[in-house]
């Protein structure tokens, strides 16, 4: 999907024009993958912008920089006020926000204790993530032939640059087979998550995720959905799922805050129930989305508006 170009990016503190947003070709993070990152979507409200769950989202940048042994040079208070800054100052109400945390420009060295750190958060339109026809008719999906990291390999809670390897693997995987997406197992053997989401499976009416312990990274999405499914009293566990779990699901959907909610509607070419969206899937995406146009409830702190003057 082509990215669309805004005004402007928060860097280190100034805004900058998009062109002129670069670092060095030697910067630590582009040989090593030495950088932690966060994606937070703003939709439009009666309200104008709102960003969504946006202190959870900078809590977990914090926490991913922590278990990488990064220093940030901003404050919580700093980093959620750059996110309001870049919406803002583009102009945008619809957007996805890309906070990221990276080694710049000093050394080459594997070891990072003498490489700066620089801060960027870059905020631009960006439509759904898995195809327009995506969050209605659902996609194919595969079980990859990688898989995930075990936890005491790369540590699957931060979400980390170079973690993202792993995902470029399965997804292209994927797309090289004919699918939109794949599915990727942890080194036990069980489900673990999608190359950019989190993954529920649906049988009888009750809702099942794989657990933290399952080598993947605990969504935001992920927990909105859990929050939904527990208000409408629908059951829902965190659980290992085996593989073949996914072929005789009723539904199975990914969440992610650039998947959002999408339904899958085959696994390995075999059709999840009747081959598209459920009404579990479809219910939940209701809620979902009705966050933002005021049919849902909000709990606090989920709606953040950025100031439309600045």
């Amino acid at each position: 999907m082509a990215m669309k170009h805004s005004k402007y990016i928060w860097f280190d503190g100034e805004m900058v024009p998009w062109e002129k947003a670069t670092v060095h070709v030697l910067s630590h993070a582009l040989h090593y993958g030495s950088s932690v990152f966060e994606g937070i979507r703003s939709y439009t409200t009666p309200n104008g912008a709102a960003i969504f769950r946006l202190e959870d989202h900078i809590q977990r940048l914090i926490d991913s920089a922590k278990i990488y042994r990064m220093d940030l040079h901003y404050s919580r208070a700093q980093l959620e006020e750059a996110c309001r800054l870049v919406v803002v100052e583009n102009g945008l109400s619809s957007a996805y926000l890309r906070p990221l945390v990276f080694k710049g420009y000093g050394s080459l060295g594997v070891a990072t204790q003498d490489v700066p750190i620089n801060t960027i958060v870059a905020a631009f339109e960006w439509g759904a993530y898995l195809g327009e026809g995506g969050l209605s008719d659902g996609v194919d999906t595969c079980v990859s032939s990688w898989i995930r990291p075990s936890p005491n390999s790369l540590p699957a809670m931060a979400k980390a640059g170079g973690n993202y390897l792993s995902s470029q693997l399965i997804v292209e995987e994927a797309n090289r087979n004919g699918y939109r997406e794949g599915i990727a197992l942890d080194c036990e053997g069980f489900v673990s998550e999608g190359s950019g989401e989190n993954i529920f499976v649906v049988r009888n009416g009750k809702i099942s995720t794989p657990p933290v312990s399952g080598s993947i990274l605990p969504g935001i999405t992920r927990h909105t959905v859990m929050t939904l499914a527990e208000r409408r009293g629908l059951q829902i566990t965190e659980e290992r799922i085996p593989r073949e779990a996914l072929y005789i699901a009723d539904e199975v959907f990914f969440t992610g805050t650039a998947a959002e909610i999408t339904p899958v509607r085959s696994v390995d070419r075999m059709k999840v129930g009747e081959g598209k969206r459920g009404p579990l899937t479809e219910a939940l995406q209701n809620d979902f989305f009705g966050l933002f146009d005021g049919s849902t409830p909000a709990p606090d702190g989920w709606l953040d508006y950025p100031k439309t003057e600045v």
